[in-house]
């Protein structure tokens, strides 16, 4: 049974990645952290999330002692395939950037952040429920919530909301001061993973007239595919069969012909929307990740989001408890949404150029999706930009 302490320094809500990871990174500034997570460990190894690594966020980690699975397991790729009308444009992240991403799923980090945490002692409350933040405005916030029905209080220096886009961290900002900017995209991806061996050893983001396809991977044995289906979707709607055909039909002739399809292991639905939370600070109460920020998975920048907040959060408490300057932790909120803001026009301009939008009342909105992808086939200076965002701007 977990040991909960009276006091620490920074409590943090979530023990997803952001909450594992800036944990980890507090304990290397010799922070001392409680984790507090409303699901089992099992529960958050049993998510499926993609898996692509933005090249500083893998530097990240590899600094943080976390990489040496990753750099065993994962998978470095120097480009991603856009297939449209029928031809395959190469974006060669490698050569126009000089660096690459790298493909290592989100339940692998999340066993690494685990295994991290727990050789350093952080203590992990799981199963919570009823957590209540109070005190934020004070140099000594608080946050009660009761385990296994008993209620506990923890005192702190500063809490860390990073307990995603269902937790309950953000509401503790008073309502007038927060504001959400939000767009809902009219349909959904339909996932299936299989036992069978990739398409490709690149990702493939496919636009087709039928709707967006993407071809991925999580080892050479093991693949992951999605197709643009409708915002009302069910997993009822899409047996094995009809994903399959829907899938190769999205695909040019040279992937559609060598796919190997086998019956699905997994079946997700996944919504696709953009969201911000502003601010992510208030008082002595800090956001990071999901409960700030939701991107569509088309740019692949949700993990890596909540990796750069982790980051300029760690550095700013360790600044804090090492010199004493709190000039970090008061511009915080305005620097992660920086980048933020940054990765989602990258997500919304990567979704609006490659899905089909149900609903167009003309032909106006589908000339200009083809105007941008021409362009991008056309012109080197756009796969640039395209490649300089998706291995991830600086932190």
């Amino acid at each position: 049974m977990t040991n909960i302490p009276k006091r620490t320094r920074v409590v943090i809500i979530g023990g997803g990645p952001a909450g594992s990871l800036l944990a980890h990174l507090l304990h290397l500034h010799d922070v001392e952290t409680v984790i507090l997570e409303l699901r089992t460990r099992e529960h958050v190894l049993e998510r499926v999330r993609a898996g692509v690594i933005e090249h500083g966020s893998a530097e990240i980690l590899e600094h943080a002692g976390l990489g040496r699975r990753m750099g065993r397991e994962g998978f470095a790729h120097d480009g991603v395939q856009i297939a449209f009308a029928g031809e395959m444009l190469r974006v060669d992240f490698k050569g126009l950037t000089g660096r690459h991403v790298t493909i290592y799923g989100q339940t692998e980090l999340q066993k690494d952040l685990y295994e991290a945490i727990d050789a350093a002692g952080v203590p992990l409350v799981d199963e919570v429920e009823d957590i209540i933040i109070d005190y934020v405005e004070s140099e000594s916030p608080s946050v009660t919530f009761t385990h296994r029905g008993e209620t506990h209080t923890i005192a702190s220096d500063f809490v860390a909301g990073c307990d995603g886009v269902h937790g309950v961290s953000r509401d503790f900002i008073p309502a007038g001061l927060r504001r959400s900017f939000e767009r809902i995209y009219p349909f959904c991806w339909v996932g299936l993973l299989s036992e069978t061996p990739p398409v490709s050893d690149e990702l493939i983001y496919a636009s087709h007239e039928r709707g967006f396809a993407l071809c991925s991977m999580r080892n050479e044995h093991r693949s992951r595919y999605y197709v643009q289906g409708p915002a009302d979707t069910t997993l009822d709607d899409w047996p094995d069969d009809r994903f399959w055909s829907e899938l190769i039909s999205r695909l040019p002739p040279g992937p559609a012909g060598s796919l190997v399809s086998g019956p699905s292991i997994e079946k997700i639905i996944t919504p696709l929307r953009s969201w911000v939370r502003e601010p992510m600070r208030h008082g002595r109460l800090f956001l990071a990740g999901d409960a700030a920020h939701i991107v569509p998975p088309t740019g692949a920048k949700g993990l890596n989001l909540a990796i750069s907040d982790v980051v300029y959060l760690s550095e700013a408490l360790g600044d804090f408890y090492t010199s004493g300057s709190a000039t970090g932790l008061e511009g915080y909120s305005g620097t992660a949404l920086a980048r933020v803001w940054k990765a989602v026009r990258f997500s919304w301009w990567m979704t609006t150029m490659l899905h089909t939008f149900p609903g167009m009342s003309d032909e106006f909105e589908r000339r200009l999706q083809i105007a941008e992808l021409e362009h991008l086939f056309e012109s080197e200076s756009a796969q640039l930009v395209m490649a300089e965002n998706y291995v991830g701007l600086p932190l």
